[in-house]
C-alpha cells in the first residue's frame, strides 16, 4: 500500500443567518495556511446577507475558497464520508441548518456534509446566531451536542479590547480554529490579570446600611 500527504481539508458552510462575515474571515485565514484548503457551500440566504451585510456577491464568496460545491449537488465529494477532511464549520449557522443537522435532514449539501461529520467521528462547529432563543433552538443545540457536534455562538470576547468589529470577528475565528489544532500567534489570549495592576477589591462588599431600631 502506498500512501501520500494528503491536503488538510475542512468545509465551509455559509448560510442565511446574520454574520457572513464570520465566513468570510475563515476562509481568508484558511487560505493563509500551507497545506490546508477549505471547500466552500454557500446557500441562497447566504447569498442576499452576503450582499446586504457586507456588499460581496456569490462570485465573491467563491473566490475566497479553494473548492467551491453548490449547495444542490448531493454528489459533491464532501457528501461521502470516504472523502477526508479535517472537519466542517458552518459559519454563521441558521436555526433553519441547525434543525435540519439536528434532525439528521439531508436536504442539502450543507446538512448532508455535517451529517457525514457527525457520522464519521469528525469536528463540526457550528456558529449559532440567533436571539432570544426559543425552545426549539435549545433542543436542537442540545441534539447536535449530544452526537458530538460543537455549538460555538459567536460571542465577541471584550477582555482584548479590540478596537474594530473585524478585530472582534477575527477574534472568533482563531478560537474556532483552535478547536482543529490550528494556533494563530496573533491571537490575543487570555493569561489572567496583569501582575500588578491595579484592579477593584473583589473581595470587599459594600455596607449593607444600619438597620431600622426595634423599639
Amino acid at each position: 500500500m502506498t500512501t501520500s500527504a494528503a491536503p488538510q481539508r475542512l468545509v465551509v458552510a455559509i448560510t442565511g443567518a446574520t454574520g457572513a462575515i464570520y465566513g468570510v474571515k475563515l476562509l481568508q485565514q484558511i487560505a493563509r495556511l500551507p497545506g490546508w484548503e477549505s471547500h466552500l457551500v454557500v446557500t441562497d440566504a447566504a447569498v442576499l446577507n452576503a450582499w446586504q451585510e457586507l456588499g460581496l456577491s456569490r462570485s465573491d464568496l467563491e473566490a475566497l475558497a479553494t473548492v467551491v460545491h453548490k449547495p444542490r449537488d448531493i454528489g459533491a465529494s464532501i457528501a461521502s464520508g470516504s472523502f477526508l477532511t479535517r472537519g466542517m464549520v458552518v459559519a454563521p449557522c441558521s436555526m433553519k441548518t441547525l434543525s435540519a443537522i439536528a434532525n439528521a435532514y439531508s436536504d442539502n449539501l450543507v446538512s448532508r456534509a455535517a451529517d457525514v461529520m457527525l457520522k464519521e467521528r469528525r469536528r463540526l462547529v457550528l456558529l449559532t446566531r440567533e436571539t432570544p432563543l426559543n425552545l426549539a433552538h435549545l433542543r436542537n443545540m442540545t441534539a447536535v451536542t449530544e452526537m458530538g457536534g460543537v455549538i460555538f455562538p459567536p460571542v465577541p470576547a471584550f477582555y482584548t479590547r479590540a478596537d474594530s468589529i473585524d478585530a472582534l470577528v477575527e477574534h472568533t475565528v482563531h478560537r474556532v480554529l483552535d478547536l482543529f489544532d490550528v494556533h494563530c500567534d496573533r491571537m490575543a489570549r487570555w493569561e489572567g490579570l496583569k501582575a500588578g495592576a491595579a484592579r477593584p477589591d473583589a473581595g470587599t462588599e459594600p455596607a449593607a446600611p444600619d438597620s431600622p431600631s426595634k423599639d
